[in-house]
């Protein structure tokens, strides 16, 4: 993971947030197009650009200035096969070139940019910019869909602001 992560970013590259997302019959989602927009930090600390701030499942995240969030890039490692059926990933290719996407004008930037089903086996990893416009559906399949995200960066962060890492 380390060495996919520097081929993008450098050897300063370091994890800085995981996700485990499971899906399963018995708790199943979909999840519309959006765009990575917070990132996790180890404390609240005033910094101009900086914010809103949230907590998501108890982590504190909050809105950087978006030059942050386009020098990432996340990977997804596949513990579970990812067919058709079971709520692979959905990219719109090229939109993590928009820059930051207004609520109002996803719809139109994937119509523009398109869409690419990330389908996967176990093991497989998938790498793309984070701030790509990204969706999944609830999974139509009876099985596990595990995926455990990933977000590296090699940017320090300002005025004692700190990445949660992991």
């Amino acid at each position: 993971m380390q060495a996919i992560a520097a081929s993008y970013l450098g050897d300063e590259a370091r994890p800085v947030r995981a996700i485990l997302f499971d899906k399963r019959p018995s708790d199943n989602w979909a999840l519309g197009w959006h765009q990575d927009r917070t990132i996790a930090v180890r404390e609240r600390r005033e910094v101009a650009g900086y914010g809103p701030w949230t907590v998501k499942q108890g982590i504190l995240h909050v809105a950087p200035p978006f030059a942050v969030i386009e020098a990432m890039v996340t990977l997804r490692i596949h513990l579970d096969d990812t067919p058709r059926d079971n709520a692979p990933l959905l990219v719109s290719p090229g939109s993590h070139r928009l820059g930051l996407v207004a609520e109002r004008d996803i719809a139109a930037a994937v119509s523009a940019c398109g869409v690419m089903t990330c389908l996967a086996a176990a093991g497989d990893v998938w790498a793309y910019a984070t701030p790509i416009l990204h969706a999944s559906a609830a999974s139509s399949g009876h099985a596990h869909r595990r995926v455990l995200q990933v977000d590296y960066t090699a940017t320090k962060l300002p005025e004692g602001l700190d990445w949660l890492g992991i």
